[in-house]
């Protein structure tokens, strides 16, 4: 046993190099990240969901969006647009409402196999006429009333 000396200067330089490759791995990780992350602000901004100071983040699957929403249903819009995207596990939501309603968040449902906007709005209202509240408060998630799918998640206004 002993301490053994050598010149650090002088040698194979494979563990600057692997350092090297791996901060240039990294910048690229990051740099695919704020690609990723534009993407979805870009999404949100072109759905027509009227949120202010727009910031969007992505940690792992998970989505923070940050902003100031003119209302509670265009928060609620902007959580669904961006949680219905496939590879986003959770929304966490960071919006605040500028002009809160005075009337409850809206339910949040997940489409079951079989289910239909009429379907739901029976089960939430009563009368399956009613789709056309679903449908309305969905947009422009939703572009027509029959093409809804398993485990999307919908916004269900109160009346």
């Amino acid at each position: 046993m002993g301490l053994f000396n050598f010149l650090k200067t002088i040698g194979s330089n494979s563990m600057k190099k692997a350092a090297e490759r791996n901060e240039a791995k990294a910048r690229s990780a990051e740099a695919a990240k704020e690609r990723q992350e534009g993407l979805l602000e870009g999404i949100l901004y072109n759905s027509g969901v009227n949120i202010e100071h727009l910031d969007v983040e992505i940690e792992s699957d998970v989505v923070k969006i940050y902003g100031e929403a003119k209302s509670q249903a265009d928060r609620e819009k902007a959580i669904l647009t961006l949680g219905n995207i496939e590879g986003v596990s959770a929304i966490d939501d960071r919006i605040s409402v500028v002009a809160p309603e005075p009337e409850p968040e809206s339910q949040m449902y997940e489409v079951q196999s079989g289910d239909s906007l009429s379907k739901i709005a029976k089960q939430f209202y009563g009368d399956p006429m009613k789709y056309s509240l679903i449908f309305e408060a969905n947009q422009p998630m939703l572009k027509n009333p029959d093409m809804i799918y398993p485990g999307q998640v919908l916004r269900i206004p109160t009346l």
